[in-house]
């Protein structure tokens, strides 16, 4: 695990300031899933859309 991932007891500790109800038997699975969206997440922002619009300019039907 590296120095950046969440653990058990983090992920427990921002639920509970967030005021979501995490039962203990959730924390591991928590902590594990937000791991993985950070690492998703990490690689999206690595990506260089150089010159590609916004989605917003999108226009179906358009070429």
């Amino acid at each position: 695990m590296s120095a950046d991932e969440l653990t058990a007891p983090e992920a427990a500790r921002w639920a509970a300031r967030t005021g979501l109800p995490l039962t203990a038997d959730r924390h591991d699975v928590v902590a594990a899933t937000l791991n993985h969206i950070h690492s998703v997440v990490a690689v999206l922002r690595e990506l260089d859309f150089g010159d590609a619009p916004p989605a917003f300019a999108y226009r179906v039907g358009e070429e």
